[in-house]
């Protein structure tokens, strides 16, 4: 393999320069930028839990960051805010409503990260694919948390806690299939150099 050329199973992190400090540095920063993120919320009527960019972060962040690191972030994400760090939405911290897709972010992290180093983030195509596993990942663990916290079955908890967001997760997989590639690129123009 010569000098230029990118490792097969290879995330966007493996191009920074570092080892542990590097690793430690960007899973703190990643739980923190999921923490900013969650910030960005817009109230959506009739549900319990808000449209936030947290889910874009935690899925972004498990593409660039891989499987390991990806996962990681979010379990620290999750920990902290469940101990009290208020960085879940609007400033929450412990058990909400919408804690089941903050667990399923972790899960989620290691989905994406795993497919991600397999080159599921190099074309737009793969990248939709990818970040839509991801998405229904976060439904997974995120659905049944919210059937239980509000006692709702299942069609109504699909209709609060999907629905209203499908939208929402078609632009987050839009943007995510447009900049990681765009980023690859940039990788590889970069390392020519």
């Amino acid at each position: 393999m010569s000098v230029l050329s990118i490792p097969r199973r290879a995330v966007l992190a493996d191009f920074v320069p570092g080892s542990l400090v590097r690793d430690v540095a960007l899973v703190v920063a990643g739980a923190g930028l999921t923490g900013l993120a969650a910030q960005i919320a817009v109230p959506i009527p009739g549900t319990p839990v808000p449209l936030t960019a947290q889910t874009f972060a935690a899925l972004l962040l498990g593409a660039a960051l891989g499987w390991q690191r990806g996962a990681t972030s979010m379990l620290l994400y999750l920990i902290a805010g469940v101990a009290g760090v208020p960085w879940f939405q609007g400033g929450a911290a412990g058990a909400t409503a919408s804690l089941g897709y903050v667990i399923g972010f972790v899960f989620a992290g290691a989905v994406v990260g795993h497919l991600a180093a397999s080159g599921g983030d190099r074309t737009p195509l793969r990248t939709v694919g990818t970040m839509a596993l991801g998405n229904l990942v976060i439904y997974a663990f995120g659905l049944p948390w919210l059937m239980a916290a509000t006692n709702l079955d299942l069609t109504t908890a699909l209709r609060v806690g999907v629905v209203p967001f499908l939208l929402g997760d078609a632009v987050k997989v839009a943007l995510a299939a447009a900049l990681l590639p765009a980023t690859w690129a940039l990788v590889k123009r970069i390392r020519k150099y």
